[in-house]
């Protein structure tokens, strides 16, 4: 798979860990990125996360917590209240930033702790959008590439034409993909990706 700085999530200063080469930048991330590259310039020093799942909007947080020494906790609304409410008040006690994600953020997020409830109402959000123009076909690649493959450039452009928009059906795609040419002894041409996409009906038949 080809590299290049589109495909780097984070600014090239920072130093690197083992996922960033697994973040994709694009308009999709780009200002959760840049929301937190200024971390220190949070009104507090918390922030929520969200987005779709699947997005790498785990990945992001996990990166940023490695480099600053901060904490996350994934599934914030889920989590027990009790627990959020100390670490929040530790982030602004150490300085050493939490980063909350969820799959909603406030207002749909409202905390029954009435302490929580207030310090989540003054915590910035930031959020990781569905997959756009730029991000989708290398989102592909990379699913791609994870399995060892390969997909030319036409199959590739296929499928970023033809799929739902959404990061889990890249996903699916792509194993439906390598199973169906695993099966058929089929290299991964755009006939043999029409066919395994057409037979699971992730796209319409032509």
């Amino acid at each position: 798979m080809k590299s290049g700085p589109e495909q780097i999530a984070l600014p090239l200063d920072w130093p690197h860990s083992s996922g960033d080469t697994r973040l994709i930048l694009s308009d999709a991330n780009r200002a959760a990125s840049e929301h937190f590259r200024k971390w220190t310039m949070w009104p507090v020093k918390a922030t929520i996360l969200t987005g779709p799942p699947r997005s790498g909007r785990t990945l992001l947080a996990r990166s940023f917590v490695e480099r600053v020494g901060g904490r996350l906790i994934d599934g914030a609304e889920r989590a027990d209240e009790e627990e959020v409410f100390h670490a929040w008040n530790n982030a602004q006690d150490s300085g050493r930033p939490l980063v909350m994600v969820n799959d909603v953020a406030p207002p749909e997020w409202v905390p029954q702790l009435p302490d929580l409830r207030t310090r989540i109402a003054v915590t910035p959000v930031t959020r990781v959008g569905l997959p756009d123009d730029t991000l989708f076909p290398q989102l592909i690649e990379l699913l791609f590439a994870d399995r060892g493959l390969y997909v030319p450039a036409e199959a590739l452009r296929f499928m970023a034409e033809r799929l739902e928009r959404d990061y889990w059906a890249a996903e699916r795609a792509v194993e439906v993909v390598d199973r169906f040419a695993i099966a058929e002894r089929a290299r991964l041409t755009t006939p043999t990706v029409r066919r395994a996409l057409s037979e699971a009906n992730l796209i319409s038949r032509e």
